[in-house]
């Protein structure tokens, strides 16, 4: 049974294209108690799962010198907007190596713009 066509999926409009490697702002609805309020994310997105309903994507960031990761949902009605900061550069779709360096070493370039 293809369950694919049971789920409805509305795709979020104010989701720009993005990938690997780009740094973004990501603002999602954060529930604390009664009060809803909008929290921003801003990191490198080290992954990008596409898998229809349950597409998802991770964000690295360090915050006092801790790394800290944050997968969202795609399709999620939490998720506000997503927001290039700028793009980044790289060569594989997984960017997991980034997790053992710290400082300028975990840098990554910026593409040239066209």
């Amino acid at each position: 049974m293809d369950v694919s066509n049971l789920i409805e999926r509305t795709e979020n409009t104010s989701v720009e294209g993005f990938g690997p490697g780009d740094t973004v702002k990501v603002s999602a609805k954060v529930v604390e108690g009664e009060r809803e309020r909008t929290q921003v994310f801003e990191g490198v997105v080290i992954r990008k799962n596409k898998g229809g309903a349950g597409a998802n994507f991770t964000v690295r960031r360090i915050a006092h010198g801790v790394g800290v990761e944050r997968t969202f949902n795609l399709l999620s009605p939490r998720l506000e907007k997503v927001q290039v900061v700028r793009r980044g550069k790289v060569r594989r779709s997984r960017l997991y190596y980034l997790r053992g360096l710290t400082g300028k070493a975990a840098r990554i370039t910026e593409k040239a713009r066209t």
